[in-house]
């Protein structure tokens, strides 16, 4: 595998490919990944939740412009692991990102006279603009569809996450064969006992209702949304908060949002939290999970919250409309802030609805484990390799 990203820089490009990579290991195969290395300064506390192995192979990388979070590796550097690569037998090299990692992944397979696949994680047309807003976003879309095009046909397969995301590279004029198979959940490793009493740390009682967002606060996730929806759930259900638990570079708009709409006592900011701990605590704690996100190829967030228990309200685009299902805990909510509040209220002020939402969310969840997921990933790879060998 290789990828311009991976942990300790958190989003879901990174627990996708550690929750595919831990259960193919698990299966009994060995998979190298080549990943940039961060440096002191941005290897935070959370960092310590994640232990490289000797088949992480971290190279030199730098900043990239517009984006502090991320880093890019020196392609030559990726090339000169060729006799590495070599040595280890490599079958078969799994790209991650569009980068760096995308032309030196494909120069690897070349060189190596091995087949090369690459997951497409991220809806660039969509995501682009949150950046990049001095130029016009028609632009901005035609470049991610052009160069998504060109990427996604200079290799053997593509995984895809969801069948929107495989119908939206359909019409970009995407030719490769595209296989969905999306991240699945560890879910003994993300129901371990709880640690402490959440609602108690935040001064939120028992019976108040709790609404909870958990992913990267960033503006392609449409917080901003949610907190327009406040004011509508809170003229129903008045005290009602909603707990934002994540980092990013949207923080500190966000929190000024919420003090210029006087919403300081009902919307509340948490950062981040260590998935074997504090995160599930806060799942548990919640009554409802919302997600307003409009370029999502998946949604992992989701199924966390129903693994738990927790019923999800979200907007049904792209890669959430995979996830989101009518008996599986989980409320498709309108696209505007209004009747997003409405549909929020309902599962809060209706007990038998709401219990019914519960009592599905796990059940609904066992059907997305991550054994499974990398199953059907192993199977692609044999279809390539087979494919590659009599070619």
């Amino acid at each position: 595998m290789i990828s311009d990203v991976y942990f300790p820089r958190i989003n879901g490009v990174s627990t996708s490919i550690q929750s595919f990579r831990s259960e193919l290991i698990t299966l009994g195969h060995r998979v190298t990944l080549i990943c940039p290395d961060y440096p002191e300064s941005l290897t935070l506390e959370r960092a310590k939740d994640q232990h490289d192995d000797e088949d992480i192979l971290r190279l030199p990388s730098r900043t990239v412009l517009l984006d502090p979070e991320d880093r890019m590796m020196s392609y030559g550097a990726i090339i000169n692991l060729i006799p590495i690569l070599r040595g280890r037998s490599i079958d078969l090299v799994h790209i991650h990102t569009p980068f760096v990692a995308h032309y030196a992944g494909v120069k690897l397979a070349r060189r190596l006279a091995i087949p090369v696949v690459e997951s497409y994680h991220t809806f660039f047309e969509e995501y682009l603009y949150n950046y990049i807003r001095w130029i016009p976003r028609n632009w901005l879309k035609r470049a991610a569809r052009f160069f998504s095009k060109s990427q996604c046909n200079a290799v053997d397969a593509l995984v895809v996450p969801s069948s929107p995301m495989r119908n939206a590279l359909q019409t970009y004029g995407v030719s490769t064969e595209m296989h969905i198979i999306p991240t699945g959940l560890n879910l003994d490793a993300f129901r371990t006992p709880p640690t402490s009493n959440f609602r108690a740390k935040l001064s939120i009682r028992d019976d108040q209702p709790l609404l909870l967002y958990v992913g990267r606060v960033a503006l392609e996730k449409n917080i901003d949304f949610l907190l327009n929806m406040m004011p509508f759930v809170l003229n129903q259900t008045p005290d009602a908060v909603l707990v934002i638990a994540g980092e990013g570079p949207a923080e500190s708009h966000l929190k000024r949002r919420v003090a210029d709409m006087g919403l300081q006592a009902s919307v509340k900011f948490v950062g981040y939290m260590r998935r074997d701990g504090a995160l599930q605590d806060a799942y548990r704690a919640a009554d409802l999970f919302v997600f307003a996100s409009r370029t999502e190829t998946q949604g992992l967030v989701l199924l966390e919250a129903l693994a738990l228990g927790t019923p999800v309200v979200a907007l049904g685009i792209m890669g959430t409309l995979d996830v989101l299902h009518a008996d599986g805990g989980c409320v498709i909510a309108p696209d505007d802030p209004s009747g997003f509040a409405d549909a929020v209220n309902q599962a809060l002020n209706q007990p038998d609805r709401y219990q019914q939402l519960v009592d599905q969310a796990p059940r609904y969840a066992e059907t997305w484990t991550a054994t499974q997921k990398a199953q059907q990933l192993l199977e692609m790879y044999r279809q390539q390799l087979a494919s590659h060998t009599t070619s």
